[in-house]
């Protein structure tokens, strides 16, 4: 599934064709995503100019002067741009025309995105309750510590939940707690504010280095310009269960926690 960094990397690659440019038509294909894409949209759309496109959590926003489309990539969508008209392939479900000649297409193959319509869209039930974006000031290891108080969950779940901080997916979290020295399967509650402070210094640099790098390239993501990430390559635990340790050489563990596959450094984390 496309991570922060990856969407973030696609909204990048994006904004520049898009901002100041007017719709020109909207060519949906299929409405059945996670929810069905509404009927009008091409209506609400067309002839507006994009005014920015933002980020919140997963959800890109694409901003127009009236109304936000509201965008999730979903287990394997991707967003990019390509020239109007160029005949779809399966999988290809939307086209946003432009007057300059190009249109953002939304490739899902698993149909678990999302393209949605709203005119507030930061009060819109898919965001409203959503934790503060870990590269801003909101988020601190003082809110992780003081979250965590009498929790018994694993620590790496609980900075997965959106509530607490938005976007740490699977394969940062795990990245994180490595940099950070935390055994993923400590109780949350358990962890000191030193630890909590170090633990979100690592997100915060792990999630901006990441960006920098164009994201994680996995599966199906591809960004907004057509190239891939590169993040990947510098991974020190996520996906290397039974691998050497970078660091120190011990084997890797891996675990289930929340459902989720968990690599860790029996060494390294404690």
């Amino acid at each position: 599934m496309p991570e922060l960094p990856e969407v973030e990397t696609t909204r990048r690659g994006i904004s520049p064709h898009l901002v100041g440019q007017r719709v020109s038509r909207v060519i949906v294909r299929d409405r059945r995503l996670r929810w069905p894409i509404p009927e009008d949209l091409d209506v609400r759309l067309s002839g507006q100019t994009i005014v920015q496109v933002n980020r919140r959590a997963k959800y890109l926003l694409i901003e127009a002067e009236v109304g936000t489309l509201i965008s999730h990539l979903g287990m394997s969508g991707n967003l990019r741009l390509v020239e109007a008209g160029l005949p779809a392939l399966k999988h290809e479900h939307v086209d946003i025309e432009l007057e300059s000649g190009l249109a953002l297409r939304y490739t899902d193959p698993r149909r678990f995105g999302a393209m949605l319509w709203s005119l507030d869209p930061l009060n819109h039930e898919l965001l409203i309750r959503l934790g503060p974006e870990p590269l801003t000031e909101l988020f601190d290891g003082l809110r992780l510590f003081e979250l965590s108080r009498g929790r018994s969950m694993a620590v790496k779940p609980f900075i997965m939940d959106n509530a607490v901080v938005v976007g740490v997916g699977n394969i940062y979290a795990t990245e994180a707690l490595f940099a950070a020295g935390i055994d993923p399967r400590r109780e949350a509650g358990s962890i000191s504010k030193a630890r909590y402070v170090k633990l979100a210094m690592e997100i915060k640099r792990i999630l901006a280095h990441a960006i920098e790098r164009g994201g994680t390239t996995l599966r199906d993501f591809i960004g907004g310009d057509g190239q891939p990430g590169y993040f990947q390559q510098e991974l020190f635990a996520y996906g290397r269960g039974e691998e050497p340790c970078k660091v120190c050489g011990t084997t890797l563990r891996e675990v289930k926690l929340g459902q989720r596959a968990s690599v860790y450094c029996p060494k390294c984390q404690k």
